[in-house]
């Protein structure tokens, strides 16, 4: 029978945030060398703390070759928990920091391109630099939901803000999920189009008009479709295929355009272009959540519960002009 091993005592003796540390660099260097160079230490204690890391673990962490070094399973293993250690590090760090002065700080958020198009977050960031002056945010617009779930789960957002849970991915019970609020679609069109003053308008007699749509893959254009079969209707033929909000907004205020659009977006379009309003089209009541997105089993510094009771504030009390 194989003797059991004293992780407990063997980890604590003999595995260094230093060596973890060089791991890393080796890895992203792709050669021991290279690593020693960004170290600026020499390639010998490099190659040691690597030996040494693998005896204290019993595995090879690397495929040494000519060309370099590549991690193996157990490399790839060590890569995984490696970079939540030092996240957990760094996040006990960032709240001590927080604890010492909750005035300063700072926190990082990725939103979908469909999020920062509404008056939901300048409201939701006016009212957070209300509270919190010193507190840097650093707001990154991702164009897909996949590339903004991967910045989350590698811990360079601290929490993200996106749209209707139906898109998530099997695999994603690491995220903890919390509805703000339902968003729903509406169709809009220029104020000085045809369709601006009528009171009922049918969808039906909006098929021939020039529409701006998105890909297949996306809520809205989803949503048109739902709506066209539920009334028997074929899908309206695109004139423009697009998701920028800035060349659909344009195009439609000046225009003879129409495009679906969330209703959260109308007042921050019309703060810029006023001339831009919803019709009076019945489409089925389906809810668009938002939705605030964190890890599971991260620990989260005091700002990301700031920032998101903000955003529960700013949902229920739109900010005071």
């Amino acid at each position: 029978m194989a003797k059991a091993v004293d992780w407990d005592s063997r980890i604590g003796r003999r595995l260094r945030l230093r060596d973890l540390h060089i791991f890393f660099a080796v890895v992203q260097a792709g050669s021991m060398a290279q690593a020693a160079a960004k170290l600026r230490v020499t390639q010998p204690s490099v190659s040691k703390a690597m030996s040494d890391l693998e005896s204290a673990l019993g595995v090879q962490l690397f495929e040494r070759s000519t060309r370099g070094v590549t991690p193996t399973n157990y490399g790839g293993a060590l890569i995984k928990c490696g970079t939540a250690v030092f996240d957990e590090l760094k996040q006990g760090i960032r709240a001590i920091e927080f604890m010492a002065d909750p005035t300063s700080g700072e926190l990082r958020v990725g939103c979908l391109g469909a999020i920062t198009a509404t008056m939901v977050l300048p409201t939701l960031i006016e009212r957070f630099g209300r509270q919190h002056p010193r507190v840097v945010l650093h707001i990154d617009d991702v164009a897909s939901l996949p590339s903004l779930l991967s910045g989350l789960r590698d811990r360079k957002y601290d929490l993200a803000i996106i749209r209707s849970s139906q898109s998530l991915t099997p695999g994603s019970d690491d995220l903890s999920l919390e509805t703000l609020f339902d968003d729903r679609m509406v169709v809009v069109a220029g104020v000085r189009s045809r369709w601006a003053t009528r009171r009922k308008i049918d969808l039906a007699e909006l098929l021939n008009e020039p529409w701006i749509l998105s890909e297949p893959d996306t809520w809205n254009y989803a949503r048109i479709h739902e709506a066209c079969q539920a009334k028997g209707l074929a899908m309206p033929k695109a004139a423009l295929v697009s998701l920028s909000v800035p060349l659909r907004a344009f195009l439609i205020a000046n225009g003879p355009y129409i495009a679906p659009f969330a209703e959260a977006a109308l007042p921050l379009l019309n703060a810029e272009h006023r001339s831009i309003k919803a019709l009076p089209v019945d489409l089925p009541d389906r809810p668009w959540p938002v939705l605030v997105v964190t890890l599971k089993n991260r620990t989260q510094i005091p700002t990301v519960e700031r920032f998101i009771e903000c955003a529960r504030e700013a949902v229920r009390r739109p900010a005071k002009g």
